[in-house]
């Protein structure tokens, strides 16, 4: 008998007060809200055709990040950590998410004074990449190491440069690919997979989603999306423009878990 494995997606609608949001590396531009939320509703709309089960949460008005779930929790087959996110005034965003896990996962914590951002962790097989970022430190990965060392994963922390979290330097594209701005992270990383590298007009086209076999891509950068479908990789492109002015990508904006 054939079982499908059932996908769930954790999505947050779009908070009113995005344009408030913290900024790193870019610099703040007005954010359209009714486009930023008609985007995000057809990115919602992308997931479910690719099979996921959505479930929405309702926005955070005083929460101007909370749009963007990945960075609050990581979630692996067996157990969620809910992370503690770098950046103080996003870390009242993880309550309402560990709510939303616990029907599905034995719940985990990253404790002060570590700091784990879910943005930076690229979860490959039995390895967990963690960026060593801005926004996750040293002690936030060796307690992730603690905690998903006796599931046999291993953890490697991942220097990173020039942008926010790992995945907006790399993200996986394939079973044995990584898209891959080597400018922000070094590529010798990911030994033993294949590495595509983005455009090189295209710095910020390193953010692609995995699902089910398609890649979710941001519309804004097709000549790396052509690298992508020259190697054989099926893209499924999104308008995120809205939500990338918020240092926002394709990952950010949900949280994947298998249904078990």
């Amino acid at each position: 008998m054939l079982v499908t494995t059932k996908l769930v997606a954790i999505t947050r609608a779009v908070s009113p007060q995005i344009g408030q949001c913290e900024l790193t590396h870019l610099q703040r531009q007005a954010i359209d809200i009714k486009r930023a939320q008609a985007q995000h509703g057809q990115y919602e709309a992308c997931l479910a055709g690719l099979g996921c089960q959505l479930h929405r949460l309702p926005a955070e008005p005083d929460l101007p990040d909370s749009v963007f779930v990945e960075d609050t929790a990581v979630v692996l087959d067996e157990l969620a950590i809910i992370t503690r996110p770098g950046a103080a005034s996003r870390r009242p965003e993880t309550e309402s998410i560990a709510r939303a896990l616990s029907p599905f996962r034995r719940l985990a914590f990253i404790q002060p004074p570590g700091t784990l951002d879910g943005g930076d962790l690229l979860h490959i097989g039995r390895v967990l990449y963690i960026g060593l970022s801005g926004r996750s430190n040293p002690v936030g990965i060796d307690q992730m190491r603690e905690l998903v060392e006796p599931f046999g994963y291993q953890v490697e922390g991942v220097p990173v440069a020039g942008c926010l979290h790992l995945k907006s330097a790399a993200t996986q594209v394939a079973e044995d690919a990584v898209l891959i701005n080597r400018e922000w992270v070094d590529g010798c990383v990911f030994r033993g997979l294949k590495r595509i590298d983005v455009y090189p007009e295209e710095p910020l086209g390193a953010n692609a989603l995995l699902v089910s076999g398609m890649v979710i891509y941001p519309a804004a950068w097709p000549r790396t999306r052509r690298r992508l479908e020259e190697a054989g990789i099926a893209v499924q492109t999104v308008d995120v423009s809205e939500l990338a002015k918020a240092e926002g990508g394709v990952t950010c904006c949900s949280l994947i878990l298998k249904e078990l």
